[in-house]
């Protein structure tokens, strides 16, 4: 049975509306038309900060790396030790960084490597034959020369000290020090003469080591990726990449002092045959008569930064001082002007920033690589000292926090900090990350 159905329910009235506070105090906003006003500008996110990679930090060596380290160590000490005997295998390390150049290339056009090294060493003896061949002649003439008239050159020389007129005490110095020399000649003592036994025997030492150069450079440059390989293979695996920034760091300063080198020795050394030439023409014959002996000693010289030039410039103002003073100014004006050109021009274009060390830190290797190797200590102490000035920018960019990886750490280094900066590096240097990966 259905139910009955109700009434429906009286509609309860409405709650009237409450008065806004805000709306009372506030006068209405006017409309804004949409059409015409245009949208308010959104501004854009800020650019975010360059990041730099986290490199993994250099960890501390594991008993093989300790073993490693001990053992580069004890190397080093015997070969300090004998560094005596080293000059031949510097030498020779020297022309086998040169001589693997063209080897690496006829390697990868698929010679075998031994094949390459001999026709490389083919071209090098015929190349150096040659050049022997046509300055030994006239060298050994001017070298007869000038022993010959060496007597009168030092009387000249003699009597025009005798006529200048300097002040007594710079002359009462000079003749004081001249006394003395002679004193010393005259008077040696017979275990004075030890030191000149003792550098026979090295030179004879020297010999033999020269004559087992090629053979040794032979070896060096044929076997060079298996000796690379197993100096990889003795460390841990983490230290490959810094390894491999390492020896390219050191390499690439090496590689620019060298070619550098070798240029500007070719290059001064013809431009001081050119001037003496002009000098023998236009001033006094004698220019002409040594200007193979001097350009060679000028060339030769060029190796020592700073002094050699110096040094490469007294024989020839001494010569110079037997036609007069004015050739003894023209001798000056020459070398100075020749060393000028070379370091505004040539050595900026050339040698690059790779090996640009402060004078004073110059001439400070100098002295030190003088004391400790002698001659070639001296030579070789702008690129050792370049090359450990690098090597401590990127082991600094290594250890920082955090750390950057090799690639940056080489990049920071390539961008010339004049000061070691701990900002991180905007892009990788393309060249750097594939020389550490490779």
């Amino acid at each position: 049975m259905d139910e009955p159905v109700g009434p429906d329910p009286a509609p309860t009235p409405a709650e009237p509306d409450r008065p806004d506070p805000e709306a009372s105090t506030n006068p209405p906003e006017p409309a804004v038309d949409t059409a015409t006003t245009p949208p308010p500008e959104i501004p854009s996110p800020a650019p975010p900060a360059p990041l730099r990679t986290h490199g993994r930090r250099i960890g501390p060596p594991s008993p093989r790396a300790a073993l490693v380290i001990a053992g580069a160590v004890v190397l080093f000490a015997i070969l300090y030790l004998g560094r005596s005997a080293l000059g031949p295998f510097v030498v020779g390390l020297v022309l086998a960084y040169l001589l693997d150049i063209p080897v690496e290339r006829m390697a990868r056009v698929g010679l075998p490597r031994w094949v390459s090294v001999l026709i490389v060493y083919a071209v090098f003896v015929v190349v150096v034959v040659q050049a022997l061949l046509i300055v030994l002649r006239p060298l050994g003439t001017e070298l007869a020369t000038f022993i010959r008239e060496f007597p009168s050159f030092t009387a000249q020389v003699a009597d025009m000290y005798a006529h200048l007129d300097l002040p007594p005490a710079l002359r009462n110095a000079v003749d004081t020090w001249l006394t003395d020399l002679g004193q010393g000649v005259g008077g040696l003592n017979p275990t004075d003469l030890l030191p000149v036994v003792t550098g026979i025997a090295g030179i004879v030492s020297s010999i033999i080591g020269y004559i087992i150069i090629p053979v040794w450079i032979f070896y060096l440059i044929k076997d060079r990726p298996a000796l690379t390989a197993a100096a990889e293979r003795s460390m841990p695996a983490e230290w490959h990449p810094d390894a491999r920034a390492v020896s390219f760091l050191a390499l690439r300063v090496f590689g620019q002092w060298l070619r550098g080198q070798l240029f500007l020795g070719l290059t001064v050394g013809a431009a001081t045959f050119v001037g003496l030439l002009l000098l023998s023409v236009t001033v006094d014959p004698v220019f002409g008569r040594f200007a193979i002996l001097l350009s060679i000693i000028a060339g030769v010289l060029e190796l020592l930064p700073i002094i050699g030039p110096i040094i490469a410039a007294i024989p020839a103002v001494l010569l110079a001082l037997t036609g007069g003073i004015d050739a003894a100014v023209a001798a000056v004006v020459l070398y100075t002007v020749i060393q000028q050109l070379e370091n505004n021009l040539l050595v900026p274009k050339i040698q690059g920033d790779a090996v640009e060390l402060h004078p004073s830190a110059v001439m400070l290797a100098l002295v030190i690589g003088g004391a400790i190797a002698g001659l070639l200590g001296a030579i070789l102490a702008l690129p050792v000292a370049a090359a450990g000035r690098d090597v401590f920018r990127y082991l600094f960019h290594r250890l920082d926090e955090p750390p950057a990886t090799p690639a940056e750490a080489i990049a920071m280094i390539r961008a010339r900090p004049m000061v070691v900066a701990t900002e991180p590096a905007e892009s990788v240097d393309a060249a750097s990350a594939e020389a550490v990966e490779s």
